[in-house]
């Protein structure tokens, strides 16, 4: 959307003035900040930004400006199947969809799985969740990974390289790190972001 570069001004005082007070500016109040002589100015420059969709307005109505709340965007991802939180399991594949915001999403592909097991609690991720995957084939030490063991199963865990080994690290006090030989995980993707179904909506 093309704003000119007084609209720009105007959208930037609006937004300072209501973050600060709560409430908008008087036209009386928008005038003199500019340094306009006449209260039809200030309609001229709230008509026009209205049209653009930027923001409402009552005109019988003082204080009444309010921006337009900023559509999200929604996106199909593929549930491809169950991850375990606690032990390797099968993935197993699942033609159902989720409907993910595009503000979770990074650059390049994403899918989602539903995690299954408790061992990454202390990262808020729990039994039942959906977690949204970035496909990844490598880490770096730290993230929450999704990873291929032995070709055939898969787990959610957080990653570590040290020299030749793998370590795929619960969060969880009570459980050990699973270590690997190099050649036995596969990174499939990185968690990007959680989902939980609360009350029939995904939170």
């Amino acid at each position: 959307m093309f704003l000119t570069k007084r609209q720009k001004e105007i959208v930037d005082y609006l937004r300072g003035y209501i973050s600060r007070y709560g409430y908008a500016p008087t036209f009386d109040e928008i005038a003199s900040s500019f340094g306009f002589t006449s209260k039809g100015t200030v309609y001229k420059h709230i008509r026009a930004l209205k049209e653009k969709g930027v923001i409402h307005h009552q005109w019988n109505k003082a204080r009444s400006i309010e921006f337009t709340p900023e559509k999200t965007s929604i996106n199909n991802l593929e549930i491809l199947g169950v991850v375990s939180a606690g032990k390797p399991i099968e993935a197993i594949p699942n033609p159902e969809a989720i409907e993910v915001p595009s503000s979770f999403l990074q650059r390049g592909k994403h899918y989602v799985l539903k995690v299954f097991g408790d061992s990454m609690i202390e990262d808020h991720i729990q039994s039942g969740d959906f977690v949204i995957i970035q496909e990844k084939v490598e880490a770096l030490n730290g993230q929450t990974v999704v990873a291929l063991i032995d070709h055939n199963e898969v787990t959610i865990k957080k990653f570590f390289r040290r020299d030749d080994k793998i370590e795929l690290h619960p969060a969880n006090r009570y459980m050990e790190p699973m270590i690997y030989n190099l050649d036995k995980v596969k990174i499939q993707g990185i968690v990007v972001g959680v989902m939980r179904k609360y009350n029939g909506d995904y939170r």
